[in-house]
């Protein structure tokens, strides 16, 4: 923590200076301005109001545009309620110890059928439970298991029914992201065909990361195929049940969704470096997929042993696919979840090995070796922090003043509110916003500088809007975002598209009556 010194300390707050002065500039010809006259001060002014009135709240913020949710798992940010709809429908049994999926009879001891087990309350109850983390901050469920533990095993849990159920599974977080005013989203997902890639592959040797690619390398235009095959099903299915071909589509049509291929971290090493090289491959060929991730529990042992070779694999499969940007789970850790000396070099190894330029979670920053140094090198080359404050504070009871947030935020490092699992924690993206308000004090600049930034730091194609950084000045052509030329610019750039209809969008939504 000592390299570096005060005068590591000096250039992140400087950084952070030089970001205040930017987001207080001009945009795009128009005053950024935080005065009551102004249809932005007057929607800042109105929260300032009511910011120790969470319902008030939960209106304003329901109302209020979001821009992009950049870390939401498909599977995640589905509603038990929803699942066990599915379950029934599909006539599926279900096992009480554990709660999960069982194969029939359905009246065998420990078991139920799905169906018509809403007529049997504490039994659904109990499954509501199994397949969230419903009530746990409010200190309901069995004090023994952890919000790690009970987080994490709702995944075994209600996984096979989800499985069977792709495009709904789509269709459902889109309609939710557009219910809290998001435009797009970029979900977490995996694909079926993987299976038949990591059964050929089996185990072997990871010592020389050449040699498996050369092997796995075969194999991988094959499973491209199939991926993308499976999500044109996929895709499919979404618009015919949000009717977006029909002449009444639902208002989530307009929620864009792109994809994040995540490798499962816990598999076999083998395995793990099939499952990237194969999201490699796949984000260059589909341009529906944005992005490689890596997920499952960081803790886990697995994970643990296998977090600087995974860190390796990253860079060396970077190296082959250059253009294909990283959002890599890193630091969703805290200090007794694991020893000290694993919250030393998760995030740092995150950006400097692998080249994330996102990071997901990063809650264990300031127990980084040279932390200070790290914040100053994430907020010079703009790596982004996706911040999951439910999440956080369910599975590593992290919030309030002990989450690193404002940190970040002081350290001049762009953030971004997203929902992880917002099915399993039984949030929304609304809630996330009312938390950065009520837990993290921040208020209506705060919050729409982080909704303009989590399309900037979207993995979009084509240029931004903006100049340099989001609220700041705007790129010639979209001075006047009514102009000819911003319409031909923004229907080139779907970056930059998006980007201005949340100017749009905020436009409208500070122009309306708050009182």
């Amino acid at each position: 923590m000592n390299a570096g010194g005060n005068g590591g300390w000096a250039r992140v707050r400087a950084g952070a200076a030089s970001v205040m002065i930017l987001a207080m500039g001009l945009s795009g010809g128009a005053a950024v301005s935080r005065t009551p006259e102004t249809p932005e001060g007057r929607a800042a002014a109105y929260l300032d109001r009511i910011a120790d009135s969470p319902p008030r709240l939960r209106l304003f913020l329901q109302a209020m545009p979001k821009g992009g949710d950049l870390h939401n798992h498909a599977g995640g940010a589905i509603y038990a309620e929803d699942m066990l709809r599915w379950a029934a429908a599909d006539g599926l049994c279900l096992s009480t110890e554990p709660v999960g999926v069982a194969p029939p009879p359905c009246d065998a001891p420990g078991r139920v059928a799905a169906a018509g087990l809403e007529r049997d309350y504490p039994r659904y109850a109990g499954f509501i439970d199994g397949f969230s983390t419903r009530g746990h901050e409010a200190g309901t469920g069995d004090p023994r298991v952890t919000g790690y533990d009970r987080f994490f095993s709702t995944f075994a849990a209600f996984w096979p029914i989800a499985a069977r159920h792709g495009g709904q599974v789509i269709a459902l977080a889109r309609q939710q992201a557009a219910a809290d005013g998001v435009s797009y989203a970029e979900l977490s997902t995996g694909s079926v065909a993987t299976q038949p890639l990591l059964a050929k592959i089996g185990e072997g040797d990871v010592r020389d990361l050449a040699a498996l690619y050369d092997r796995i390398a075969p194999e991988l235009p094959g499973a491209v195929q199939a991926t993308r095959a499976e999500y044109d099903r996929y895709d499919a299915e979404v618009a015919a049940i949000d009717g977006c071909a029909t002449a009444t589509p639902k208002p989530s049509c307009a929620t864009e969704i792109r994809y994040q291929y995540a490798a499962i971290r816990t598999r076999p090493p083998v395995q793990v470096f099939a499952e990237l090289a194969l999201g490699f491959a796949l984000v260059q060929a589909d341009p529906r997929f944005v992005a490689v991730n890596i997920v499952a529990p960081e803790h886990d042992p697995v994970a643990i042993r296998d977090y600087a070779l995974h860190m390796r694999m990253l860079r060396f499969l970077k190296q082959r696919y250059p253009a294909v940007p990283l959002s890599l789970h890193a630091g969703e850790l805290t200090l007794g979840l694991v020893p000290p000396r694993d919250l030393a070099f998760h995030i740092h190894d995150a950006v400097e090995v692998a080249g994330a330029k996102r990071i997901g979670h990063g809650v264990d920053i300031a127990y980084e070796t040279d932390a200070r140094a790290l914040l100053a090198r994430m907020a010079r080359d703009r790596v982004a922090v996706e911040i999951n404050l439910t999440s956080n504070a369910v599975i590593l009871g992290v919030k309030g003043r002990d989450h690193p947030l404002s940190l970040y935020r002081q350290a001049g490092v762009p953030v971004v509110l997203s929902t992880d699992d917002e099915g399993v924690s039984r949030s929304d993206m609304t809630n996330e916003y009312l938390r950065a308000v009520t837990e993290q004090k921040l208020r209506y600049p705060d919050l729409k500088q982080m909704a303009r930034d989590s399309l900037h730091y979207a993995f979009l194609p084509g240029a931004s809007l903006w100049q340099d950084r989001a609220g700041g000045p705007r790129v010639a052509a979209c001075r006047d975002l009514a102009s000819d030329s911003c319409r031909a610019f923004t229907a080139t750039h779907a970056k930059a598209r998006l980007e201005a209809r949340l100017e749009r969008d905020f436009d409208r939504f500070e122009r309306q009556s708050f009182d």
